[in-house]
């Protein structure tokens, strides 16, 4: 990893051409990143969580559903799978053979967690399966932490230590696995930017990144997305603490987009969709509530195998529809969400405001996360 070559506020599409012109010819493409989990499940409570908000049935995903969709994964193209959705996957006992078995496949994986219940004693054999572990801890002090992470005071402490274990186990063995930090930034944790900047320096991490809190479409978390702009002197100080080998970010473009969009439509779905840890498969996880079963609700991977699923008329409908002039991503989504970015890019494409050729330079790290 290198610092120029890291993106933490961007896209990567204009290295996968190939499926983007697949896509503008109007084929049926396989995701280049599916962002999922393998439970609903977690061990926190964190006062910005947006799963909270998304409730609908609830299923336990076996090995074998787990492992039958990351083999259908990388029969059907898809590039990388990454761990974070509306749970957290260490509470899957399934997660460490799930990280082999798609590294296995040729999938590159990757995961963001709070990080506590990783076992000290799987490190060793799932780092150099990953491609990154993102860590989320969105405070720097352990009282702090303890009140945002929903969570004890004694847990700051453990993540401490089992971050500075991957570090060790990383430089060690000469791993390429990223080891980063991400704090979700309401603009009440103002107070803890500084001391998680300082912290992730201290424990050797790669980076830090400082991002947005998605609220949903009726604003249940309150999120106040102008007070974000009192936040830039404050978060060019934390981006101060950046070295020669940690990179502090915040991810600027979407905290100072005031939470809009200038996008109409959804084209990112088809390229990045993203699962629920119910095995739900949805364009996104805005979607997951289930209120919107009927309009967006594709299927499970329980009941019929992703490959199914992604070869069925359903998906394609559900995806057709919000990309067409009978959905509008200003007033019927989420505020900056997941497929954001590539969105934005996906409607320069088509509105011929970006010419579409070969990249120069070396490629980004992680290119297979879009």
């Amino acid at each position: 990893m290198t610092q120029q070559n890291l993106v933490l506020d961007g896209h990567k599409m204009m290295w996968h051409l190939d499926r983007v012109k697949a896509w503008l010819a109007g084929e049926r493409i396989a995701p280049i990143t599916i962002d999922c989990a393998l439970t609903r499940r977690c061990n926190y409570n964190c006062v910005y969580c947006y799963s909270k908000l998304q409730e609908h049935d609830d299923h336990r995903m076996t090995q074998d559903v787990i492992f039958r969709f990351l083999d259908d994964a990388a029969e059907i193209g898809v590039r990388a799978i990454s761990l974070v959705s509306d749970g957290e996957s260490l509470c899957s006992p399934h997660v460490y053979d799930a990280i082999l078995r798609g590294k296995a496949n040729g999938l590159d994986m990757a995961m963001g967690t709070n990080g506590y219940l990783l076992k000290l004693d799987r490190l060793e054999e799932i780092l150099p399966a990953l491609t990154y572990l993102r860590f989320n801890i969105s405070a720097g002090e352990a009282d702090r932490y303890a009140e945002v992470m929903g969570c004890r005071k004694e847990c700051f402490d453990r993540i401490c230590t089992i971050i500075s274990e991957c570090v060790r186990i990383k430089r060690e063995k000469n791993l390429p696995v990223t080891l980063g930090l991400q704090m979700v930034l309401m603009p009440q944790f103002r107070d803890q930017v500084i001391p998680l900047a300082k912290l992730g320096r201290e424990l050797g991490a790669d980076y830090t990144v400082i991002k947005h809190c998605s609220d949903d479409e009726f604003g249940h978390l309150g999120v106040d997305y102008s007070k974000y702009f009192e936040l830039t002197e404050l978060l060019k100080e934390a981006e101060g603490y950046s070295t020669d080998d940690y990179l502090v970010r915040a991810k600027w473009s979407k905290i100072l987009s005031g939470g809009g969009r200038k996008y109409s439509r959804c084209y990112g779905a088809p390229f990045m969709p993203q699962f629920s840890g119910s095995g739900l498969v949805a364009p996104c996880g805005m979607l997951f509530n289930s209120r919107y079963a009927e309009k967006f609700h594709i299927g499970n991977i329980i009941d019929n195998s992703f490959k199914e699923l992604w070869k069925s008329d359903r998906y394609w409908e559900v995806m057709d529809f919000i990309a067409s002039d009978q959905f509008d991503a200003r007033t019927d989504c989420a505020c900056l969400c997941l497929q954001h970015k590539i969105n934005e890019f996906l409607w320069d494409v088509k509105e011929g405001l970006i010419e579409l050729k070969e990249p120069s330079g070396p490629p980004p790290d992680h290119i297979n996360f879009i």
